[in-house]
């Protein structure tokens, strides 16, 4: 069964601030394999040029798809969730994260289209600290097999 078109544009807000932390960031890094230093290391990030430990790069989708979660649970959407594969992801930067942020996160649907048998839902998520200053943009993509059959 095709997505549910009508959701497209619909934009949902994080219910609270996530508040990142060193235990996190060090987590995350951990999970992922990826053993830079600036990671795990107030020294080395520093001599990186940075004030504290720096998240990674995919760090933000701990949380960026708390807000379209909403909208992704949601049964008139029409999303088969036994079905999903995870299909892109990309981050566009205007500042690292560091420990301390408070970050919301506004999720707005921007896609749903059909490709072969498959349905593809993009997410598009602006994520700023809770005084308004822009930390980076996330663009997820995912995929419901044999959705548009």
């Amino acid at each position: 069964m095709a997505l549910n078109r009508d959701f497209v544009g619909r934009t949902y807000a994080s219910a609270a601030p996530y508040e990142v932390s060193r235990v996190k960031i060090r987590e995350f890094a951990a999970a992922i394999g990826d053993h830079n230093p600036i990671y795990r290391d107030r020294e080395a990030a520093r001599a990186a040029g940075h004030p504290d430990v720096v998240a990674p790069p995919t760090f933000p989708i701990v949380f960026s798809l708390q807000s379209g979660g909403e909208a992704l649970a949601d049964p008139e959407l029409g999303l088969n969730f036994a079905m999903v594969v995870h299909g892109e992801q990309r981050f566009e930067y205007t500042r690292p994260i560091h420990p301390g942020d408070e970050l919301v996160t506004r999720s707005t649907i921007t896609d749903i289209r059909s490709a072969g048998r498959n349905e593809l839902l993009t997410i598009k998520s602006e994520v700023s600290t809770v005084a308004g200053e822009p930390v980076c943009t996330t663009y997820n993509t995912i995929v419901e097999r044999g959705g548009a059959a």
